[in-house]
């Protein structure tokens, strides 16, 4: 077994990890807790989930940036005379990786402010006030953003494996 193989594989599990817990959260996780109630009860079980899922999803997201790196090297992509080439980046196997990193970095971002800035503005807020409840909308649309984004990073991943 090479070792690029390796390395693809776990950039695949990272992907499952990270993406499929995402898509979870934002599918079943979060349209169940709507309905647990007290408020108190509720917003405790969010920020639980949230802080598990923040260690895992972020040392997921620092596997896929490792291993997809060396992906890229190993294929002979990180040359610069490569990503210098007005060509590579034509061709479709570079829009591909283009529309994939961009996702990529889009999706870092929407994560960060959703894990850095929101998530922590609504634990600091009473349950169930309407701060709450507008911190809670925007966290909502952030992983449903988040969740678009990922189904543009896939579609761009399976042109990838299939030479764009």
């Amino acid at each position: 077994m090479s070792f690029y193989f390796i390395n693809v594989t776990v950039h695949v599990l990272a992907a499952i990890v990270w993406l499929g817990g995402m898509l979870f959260l934002a599918l079943v996780g979060a349209p169940v807790l709507r309905a647990v109630e007290p408020p108190s009860l509720r917003a405790h079980l969010f920020r639980e989930l949230g802080l598990r899922f923040r260690a895992v999803g972020w040392a997921a997201l620092g596997v896929l940036l490792v291993t997809g790196t060396l992906n890229l090297q190993l294929r002979g992509l990180l040359s610069p005379e490569v990503l210098g080439s007005g060509a590579f980046w034509a061709g479709s196997y570079g829009r591909a990786l283009a529309v994939k990193l961009a996702a990529v970095v889009v999706m870092l971002v929407l994560s960060l402010f959703h894990d850095f800035v929101v998530g922590p503005a609504a634990s600091r807020v009473p349950p169930g006030s309407d701060g709450a409840l507008a911190l809670r909308r925007r966290a909502s649309w952030l992983a449903r953003v988040n969740a678009l984004v990922a189904l543009v990073l896939i579609v761009a991943a399976v042109r990838l494996t299939r030479g764009g």
